[in-house]
């Protein structure tokens, strides 16, 4: 992470050298908040490219990498699907996942390793692989399924770093790792079709891929009635028009979401545990706040209404994802040439790398910012930096599940502030930086 600092630190603008399939190329670095900004806001001459095997991966008809109308047609149906209202329908299943997790997590302390140190990322990342999978596709995945991605889940990763060979060849990183998204877009179509089935026979929606298939299923029924010359009165008729999304299409765009999810997540929850450990006096106020919102009573279920009014914890989670942001850059591809500033235009076919880091760290902006201080978010201008908040990007492209992310951290942590305890035995690297995809501690 000190060498990403230092690059930053040389200027706004700093080349790095990265090994590609034609040589060595030289993607640009952009470290000031106005200059990521205005990337993130450029979709005419760049777009979100990751790395070249990203498309093998992921598919190059995924959504992600669609733009215009087609990016659209999906973003449009998607929207929905993170309102207050949809919120509120995962929650029981989110919490449901925790209920059986926390247990797990006494069992391996206290069983398996009698009390001592247990080394918990890995238990961090399965517990959101199982939180996102419930979410975006409800019942309809096995406790088995689940485990098998959370575990290999580290091959996509580890196949999707910017130093890799881009040639898929057997045996190397991106060849496991393509097996391994392979298993994933199977798993996600078998789900999408079993989600087709139910909503089709009038089940309730109860996961992000329910209400997506329902919104479709309405949208052609009333598509139909029009066709057939059946009158249909204005209120029928959906407040959006989708067209219906074959099972694999509906699995790729699933598979977009665990990606943006899971590395993510799994940094941002390793970091609260840690950092909640480490400072027993905020722990202990986050564990007061949900004790209070409940009326005193512990085993209260998650609602909408009990998160909103968890201020502080949201305070903890803001100020985690700030301190210490999950995704640090995003690579973009150049489409035609970029004026960058007054002085410098990326050509066509070139990388650039806006980073956000800087701009969570302006000590202009969040005084010391390398102190972890939620009180900032609460009696401080924190909340009016929102040009500098950007740990979910900005743009066309801005990330769809923003609030999810928020109030799932902030469940998380406020049910284990009150059915759990820990501890953390620290080392002199504890908070330093270990980058992995996203970042968590070394």
């Amino acid at each position: 992470m000190n060498e990403y600092k230092s690059k930053w630190a040389s200027g706004d603008l700093s080349c790095v050298s990265v090994f590609h399939k034609y040589g060595t190329f030289y993607p640009l670095s952009l470290a000031s908040r106005d200059m990521a900004r205005k990337v993130f806001n450029s979709p005419a001459f760049v777009k979100p490219c990751v790395v070249d095997v990203a498309q093998k991966l992921l598919r190059p008809t995924n959504w992600v990498f669609l733009d215009g109308k087609a990016h659209v047609e999906y973003r449009k149906g998607l929207n929905g699907l993170f309102t207050r209202q949809a919120l509120e329908l995962y929650l029981p299943g989110q919490e449901e996942v925790y209920n059986s997790y926390f247990e797990k997590f006494v069992e391996i302390s206290q069983q398996g390793y009698n009390g001592k140190p247990v080394p918990f990322m890995p238990h961090f990342r399965e517990l959101m692989c199982a939180v996102s999978c419930r979410t975006f596709v409800g019942h309809y995945m096995s406790e088995a399924a689940v485990k098998k991605i959370a575990n290999d889940y580290y091959k996509i990763t580890a196949a999707l770093e910017l130093v890799n060979f881009p040639v898929i060849l057997p045996f190397m990183k991106t060849w496991y790792g393509k097996k391994a998204a392979d298993m994933v877009l199977n798993e996600f179509a078998k789900c999408a079709a079993k989600s087709k089935v139910r909503m089709a026979a009038g089940g309730e929606v109860s996961c992000i891929m329910d209400g997506w298939i329902k919104s479709m299923q309405d949208s052609e029924r009333y598509r139909r009635k029009v066709a057939e010359g059946v009158k249909v009165d204005e209120s029928e008729k959906p407040a959006l028009l989708l067209r219906v999304f074959s099972d694999f299409e509906i699995s790729q765009t699933i598979f977009t979401f665990l990606f943006a999810s899971q590395d993510a997540t799994s940094s941002a929850s390793t970091w609260l545990f840690q950092l909640m450990a480490d400072r027993p006096e905020i722990l202990e106020k986050v564990r007061e706040e949900n004790l209070a919102v409940r009326n005193g009573d512990r085993n209260q279920r998650f609602s909408m209404d009990i998160l909103e009014k968890m201020t502080y914890t949201r305070a903890v989670v803001k100020e985690t994802l700030r301190y210490r942001p999950p995704v640090i850059m995003v690579p973009y591809l150049v489409k035609k040439s970029f004026p960058i500033t007054d002085t410098y235009t990326a050509p066509k076919g070139s990388m650039v790398v806006p980073t956000v880091y800087p701009a969570l760290h302006d000590p202009e902006v969040y005084p010391e910012p390398e102190s972890f201080n939620p009180d900032r978010w609460i009696t401080g201008d924190a909340e009016k930096a929102s040009k500098n908040w950007l740990v979910f990007g900005t743009g066309p492209h801005y990330c769809l599940g923003q609030t999810y992310a928020q109030m799932n951290l902030m469940a998380m942590i406020g049910k284990a502030s009150l059915h759990l305890n820990w501890e953390h035995h620290t080392t002199p690297l504890s908070e330093d930086i270990k980058v992995f995809a996203t970042i968590f501690p070394q």
